[in-house]
């Protein structure tokens, strides 16, 4: 019988604690050549404004696809901009084994990645953080990246000041302008729906580390070219980056690494390097995360 998973179900059994780790082992699989996964696929329906991406991928545990839509315009209407289902499959013998919600799987595998390299990235010692962008994944951000580092400030900008005010409130964070929030700070979290760059580089600390989530089309930015330019960066596919990332695409910063590389020690980072990790999502993380639940649940 093919189990159908919950978002709550999900929430009850997935940790970062645990997930951190397990995209860690999936990315360095991914970077060894040990996965099945082709770039995925965008499908427009309606130019600039709503997409349907299908992602699917093969590894020894996992196998399956994920379909998402991309609808930024659902913000304003309080509905989740990346609605998803995963359909996992049992590799060894093909059979369909769960169908599951894959929004929050979205959420944290997002996260986690972006927190398992800072924590090989950013200094020790990271005491400031500044999130650009107040919703899902600001929050989500905020909880993986505790698990890996303590923080004595929180900083928080949105292009709306009133949602910047109530995540603030909501999670001890300071509320700030743009460049006041970016100045000093020690990591970096771009998690917007810009279309043009709005994190200049010249406002980046020495050694300051970057997450860069949004800005998942070709003509999308939210960094500028000395952010891109100026500093080591590393992101989640080679392949995925250079055909879908428009930070990388259209400032065609070099790329030091891949995420993969670095968790599996073939690739290190100079001490006190300005980095910068360029999030694209991969496959493999929706298919790993998932059989996580599906084994956590006794499915």
């Amino acid at each position: 019988m093919i189990r159908s998973i919950s978002e709550a179900e999900i929430a009850r059994v997935l940790s970062y604690e645990r997930l951190i780790p397990a995209m860690e082992r999936a990315l360095s699989d991914f970077s060894a050549g040990d996965v099945i996964q082709p770039v995925r696929t965008m499908l427009t329906v309606e130019e600039e404004q709503r997409f349907l991406v299908i992602m699917p991928a093969v590894t020894e545990n996992a196998m399956g696809a994920k379909l998402v839509s991309l609808y930024p315009k659902n913000a304003a209407q309080n509905l989740p901009t990346h609605p998803a289902c995963i359909a996992l499959f049992e590799p060894a013998t093909g059979q369909p084994l769960a169908f599951m919600d894959g929004r929050l799987i979205t959420e944290m595998r997002t996260a986690a990645v972006s927190a398992a390299v800072t924590r090989r990235c950013a200094p020790s010692g990271a005491l400031v953080l500044a999130l650009l962008g107040s919703g899902v994944q600001a929050r989500a951000h905020l909880q993986a990246l505790r698990v890996v580092r303590a923080f004595a400030q929180v900083r928080v900008w949105s292009p709306t000041p009133a949602h910047a005010e109530r995540f603030a409130h909501a999670h001890g964070a300071h509320a700030m302008a743009l460049e006041a929030a970016v100045r000093d700070a020690d990591i970096i979290v771009t998690a917007t729906s810009a279309r043009e760059p709005l994190l200049r580089g010249a406002w980046l600390k020495s050694g300051a580390h970057v997450n860069a989530i949004g800005a998942c089309r070709p003509n999308w930015r939210e960094l500028d070219d000395a952010a891109m330019c100026g500093s080591t960066l590393i992101v989640d596919s080679r392949e995925a980056a250079v055909s879908e990332s428009g930070d990388v695409m259209l400032s065609r910063a070099p790329i030091f690494a891949e995420a993969g590389e670095l968790f599996a020690g073939i690739r290190r980072v100079a001490p006190g390097a300005t980095t910068v990790f360029k999030s694209v999502g991969l496959a493999v993380e929706d298919l790993v995360t998932a059989r996580l639940v599906y084994d956590a649940l006794g499915a």
